[in-house]
């Protein structure tokens, strides 16, 4: 059984910063990013997300710069871009979402413990989960748990 008080490695694809900015996600991103503080999660980036938070709007730039100095940035490498279309050749994640893909590749491949992400089309979806975890089973890669921040920010003795 692992030890539950070591930090996972977890990546947040760009929905959670984003989440700042929607009343409907706020309260719950703002507990994750609190988490991340607390060093129960380490924050795990790619260079995509940092793409796309470059077109967000500030207060999402802000909450990035202030989150990079503890963040490890992983590389998007040849082999995430393969996973990448790995998936889509799958033809369970849309072409018009190859970033989605991307996002799970580059966590999938630098084994991160999961990835938070409000993105419930095409990430957090009970449907595409297993497919993912298909394909990278079918390609010697492990398991990668995906979830929305909402199910890793409450303490066991809390309600949902």
């Amino acid at each position: 059984m692992p030890n539950e008080a070591l930090p996972l490695r977890v990546y947040s694809d760009t929905t959670v910063f984003g989440g700042i900015v929607d009343p409907e996600f706020e309260v719950t991103s703002r507990l994750f990013f609190q988490r991340v503080q607390e060093g129960r999660f380490i924050l795990v980036l790619s260079a995509l997300v940092m793409q796309e938070i470059s077109r967000a709007p500030q207060e999402v730039q802000e909450l990035l710069v202030l989150h990079l100095p503890a963040a490890e940035i992983v590389d998007i490498t040849a082999d995430a871009l393969d996973l990448q279309q790995a998936y889509i050749d799958a033809q369970f994640v849309r072409a018009k979402s190859h970033n989605d893909a991307l996002h799970v590749a580059v966590a999938t491949l630098h084994r991160c413990a999961l990835i938070v992400s409000w993105n419930f089309r095409d990430i957090v979806n009970f449907r595409k989960i297993p497919l993912y975890n298909a394909v990278n089973a079918s390609l010697g890669y492990g398991n990668i748990a995906i979830y929305s921040p909402l199910e890793v920010t409450k303490d066991d003795d809390e309600t949902l």
